[in-house]
């Protein structure tokens, strides 16, 4: 299923406007923030689609009729440009477990590239609610990587994918190789240019939040 925030006019669309806006992206604590405040909103979001239980708490005066999340949410982030994003999601989630994965594209020079895994730190996954974080979503195989990866820590109730951005053709492969997993997006954007970077998009959301880097 795939929820696409920009359908509904919010705040949403304010936060990612700015967040492409090459006159304020030299504000890296604002593009962050910017990051951590949609992280916030998909949290919200996400969570009127899980499962709750009843609980009984005590006021000062009474006893009061609650709902309380039934499964483990695990928050699982590809490094290094999903942690703004990861850190929003997880104001909303306190109590979430965590995830980190650091994956990274090898570039050659015909154009083509590679996804590496280098790292996976992950707590079990049995009957979690699983919620995935990658800002961009281009071809899908940094995703599809990580998946893969985080199915050997266990069967998972459902899984989520957190995007700020999905190419048409990212969204298709997602939906293709993940049928029952939800797709969060803040856009859609339909092209792809032939080194796989979305357009429009906003850059590279990594060196955006956090400073260029050596290109291997």
């Amino acid at each position: 299923m795939v929820h696409n925030l920009s359908e509904f006019n919010s705040l949403a669309n304010a936060f990612l406007s700015e967040l492409r806006d090459v006159n304020k992206q030299g504000d890296r604590l604002k593009f962050r923030k910017n990051l951590e405040r949609l992280g916030n909103i998909f949290a919200y979001e996400i969570s009127k689609t899980l499962e709750y239980h009843p609980e009984k708490v005590e006021t000062p005066l009474g006893v009061a009729d609650t709902q309380s999340i039934k499964n483990k949410v695990v928050l699982a982030t590809i490094l290094r440009a999903g942690l703004p994003l990861h850190q929003g999601l997880l104001n909303y989630f306190d109590n979430a477990d965590n995830a980190f994965i650091a994956a990274y594209r090898k570039n050659h020079k015909d154009g083509t590239f590679e996804i590496y895994m280098e790292y996976v730190t992950c707590p079990p996954l049995d009957n979690v609610d699983l919620i995935l974080v990658d800002p961009m979503l281009a071809t899908g195989a940094s995703i599809q990587k990580a998946v893969e990866a985080l199915k050997e820590y266990g069967n998972y109730r459902s899984l989520h994918i957190v995007t700020l951005i999905a190419s048409s053709f990212g969204k298709k492969q997602i939906k293709r190789f993940f049928p029952k997993a939800h797709l969060w997006m803040a856009a859609e954007d339909d092209e792809l240019t032939a080194k796989s970077y979305i357009v429009p998009g906003l850059g590279d959301a990594g060196d955006l939040a956090y400073g260029s880097k050596l290109q291997e």
